[in-house]
């Protein structure tokens, strides 16, 4: 009975001092979050009032997102790009553009027929393709104040999808009672000389018949970031995009097919940084 009592006391004692030191530890610990939890709502919203008065609290932004527009030396493109800090200055990156890809032979012609839209003669497909890839920024010199520019560099690897839709043109028919129509065919460079051909057939026609090119990609870039507040992006872009594709790309007539093509490019970007 005694052993009983004795074993008793001991695991009141012990749960005494146990409760002892947790005590403190909790307190200790719900001490902390709330003085992140303070810290936090204050420095974001003091950083919300600078940005608001006009100041610039010039801080560290983890998240970033931009758009933008760009001409290449084969066309025109809009692009999408999603960042995150892993370092001070180093950025990794999410993009996806879709441009159009013209070659670089393309020249619009006219017979002067009943107003028709110019064509171009030879061209054997209309190309429109998308890019999906990922890659690193690193600045290669940060801003000192908002008058400064930044200057970083980029580099993506990935894949694209390239939509091949056959070029469709206008050439005159004739009806059984003798008059002329116009009428949309696929263009055919063993067939259709420029004189035959009227005009530019509707881009619409075709789209049944579009092929499916697969490849990867490559970018190297330069951009010079000049917003006007750190929480803001503005930038001009211009770089160099690799393009390669295992079952080559016809475009025109009598040119070879492109399995490899590399374009220059410059553009214009804009969006917004956040933590």
């Amino acid at each position: 009975m005694r052993l009983q009592l004795n074993n008793t006391n001991k695991s009141l004692s012990l749960n005494k001092n146990n409760n002892y030191f947790c005590q403190p530890m909790i307190k200790h610990v719900l001490y902390s979050f709330v003085l992140v939890f303070l810290y936090s709502t204050y420095f974001s919203q003091s950083t919300t009032q600078a940005i608001e008065n006009g100041d610039d609290p010039n801080v560290l932004y983890r998240n970033e997102m931009s758009f933008g527009v760009f001409a290449h030396s084969r066309g025109f493109g809009l692009n999408f790009m999603r960042a995150k800090h892993v370092t001070g200055t180093r950025k990794r990156l999410l993009e996806v553009e879709a441009l159009n890809m013209k070659h670089p032979k393309e020249i619009k012609v006219s017979n002067n027929a009943d107003n028709s839209k110019r064509f171009i003669y030879g061209k054997l497909n209309n190309i429109l393709l998308f890019r999906a890839g990922v890659g690193y920024q690193t600045t290669l010199f940060r801003r000192s104040d908002r008058k400064s520019v930044e200057i970083r560099t980029s580099y993506y690897v990935g894949g694209n999808v390239t939509f091949a839709k056959p070029n469709y043109i206008l050439v005159y028919r004739e009806s059984i009672v003798g008059t002329k129509y116009q009428e949309s065919i696929k263009y055919n460079p063993e067939v259709h000389t420029i004189d035959s051909i009227s005009g530019r057939g509707p881009l619409v026609d075709g789209l049944s018949e579009m092929k499916i090119y697969p490849g990867v990609y490559a970018k190297v870039n330069l951009s010079f970031e000049y917003a006007p507040f750190s929480n803001k992006v503005k930038a001009i872009e211009t770089g160099v995009i690799f393009d390669y594709y295992p079952n080559a790309l016809p475009i025109m007539a009598n040119n070879p097919t492109e399995n490899f093509i590399v374009t220059l490019y410059v553009g214009f970007v804009f969006g917004k940084k956040w933590f």
